[in-house]
């Protein structure tokens, strides 16, 4: 389906204090990382981009509504016109489903299995370079580590316990969400807004690939065992030990992907 957006549209990024109809800024949290200010000119093109970014992540489960279309324009600096536009095209193409009345919204439609989980893994494969997506990943989360563990406030301190806490009593279904806004967050706690946003692209690419192979149990008890020395790391204030205990992670995940590519 060819839509096209419009750049009238389309609100350039506002300076503080100065952003139509918005009451205040959104709370900060994972969607900050993934939700940025579209360019005029092309903002129809990269809503939907950012949003099915959303979507990839697991940010929203689901049977979940989305954020609303206030929070969502107020992220993006888009129109509601332009907001109805990519989330008709999400509809269209089964992703989520509009529900009117009180309870109403945009809700995520669950994605539909492969038949053939190995062939779809090679399909996506055709699409991403692993290798390359795989080694940005390791910068980007040894480095996001390694600020972290500089030092953090005690409100992102109790943030970042808060997401591990979730990844150790998540059910089996809800693991790689609970495991994608861990990372998420060390990503965000950083302090580098552009870190964050680079690393919710790759994992996005990321989480194509491993939606595609089994979750196996004994992997996710020894990544259960890698985050909470990741964060003990942190917490402690080491970063050296913070970015070879995050090295040591991704390099699981890879060698995990690599043996269902061979």
């Amino acid at each position: 389906m060819a839509t096209s957006g419009r750049a009238d549209d389309t609100r350039p990024a506002a300076r503080a204090g100065d952003r139509e109809g918005v009451a205040g800024d959104p709370a900060p949290g994972p969607l900050d990382s993934v939700l940025r200010p579209v360019r005029a000119g092309n903002g129809f093109e990269e809503a939907l981009e950012q949003i099915l970014q959303l979507l990839r992540l697991g940010l929203v489960p689901p049977g979940e509504r989305l954020p609303s279309e206030r929070e969502l324009s107020q992220h993006l600096r888009i129109s509601r016109v332009t907001l109805r536009e990519v989330l008709k095209v999400l509809q269209d193409q089964d992703m989520v489903e509009s529900r009117r009345g009180r309870y109403g919204g945009t809700f995520v439609l669950p994605r539909t299995a492969a038949p053939d989980g190995s062939g779809e893994l090679r399909r996506r494969i055709a699409a991403v370079d692993v290798e390359d997506t795989l080694r940005f990943r390791e910068v980007l989360e040894a480095g996001a580590a390694g600020l972290c563990a500089e030092g953090l406030t005690a409100d992102a301190e109790e943030r970042l316990r808060g997401a591990l806490d979730a990844t150790q009593g998540a059910r089996l279904e809800d693991y790689r969400r609970r495991d994608t806004l861990l990372h998420l967050t060390l990503a965000e706690l950083s302090g580098s807004r552009t870190l964050a946003a680079q690393y919710a692209g790759v994992r996005a690419a990321l989480n194509e690939l491993l939606d595609c192979i089994p979750l196996l149990v004994r992997n996710l008890e020894h990544s259960q065992q890698q985050h909470a020395a990741v964060v003990e790391a942190v917490l402690d204030r080491d970063p050296d030990a913070a970015r070879e205990m995050m090295r040591e992670h991704c390099g699981g995940t890879a060698a995990l992907l690599r043996g269902f590519l061979a």
